[in-house]
């Protein structure tokens, strides 16, 4: 059974920093691509970040949305089975509930489009407010 489990999320003044961790069960991160996703109130879920593996369980692809490129990354730890999106310099506009999403047959052009993705968790909130 595939398990994802996020958490991390909280209330942070603009220009601070979050990590959320989404716990994996069920996957290896050599056959699944990882996705962070977000979905803000009245608006579609978005995809945040991603990372796939580029051979061997040794090299990994990340990549990430335009809006959080220079300020958000991406990391996995195999033997915690856990992957980490670590934010930086937040901006109101970030705020969303956060999910991650868990996909063996994620390609290059569907990393951030959600139908491509098996298996999501329940999401963790993130608030950047004064």
């Amino acid at each position: 059974e595939v398990q994802l489990v996020e958490s991390g999320g909280g209330l942070v003044q603009p220009g601070g920093s979050l990590t959320l961790s989404c716990v994996t069960s069920g996957v290896t991160f050599e056959d699944y691509t990882i996705g962070w996703f977000r979905q803000a109130p009245g608006k579609k879920r978005e995809g945040v970040s991603s990372i796939a593996s580029a051979g061997g369980g040794t090299y990994y692809r990340r990549e990430y949305a335009e809006s959080v490129k220079g300020r958000f990354v991406i990391s996995n730890e195999n033997a915690k089975n856990t992957v980490t999106l670590q934010m930086n310099n937040l901006k109101p506009e970030d705020t969303a509930v956060y999910y991650c999403a868990a996909g063996r047959d994620v390609t290059i052009a569907t990393e951030s489009w959600a139908p491509a993705y098996d298996y999501w968790g329940r999401g963790t909130q993130v608030t950047v407010s004064l």
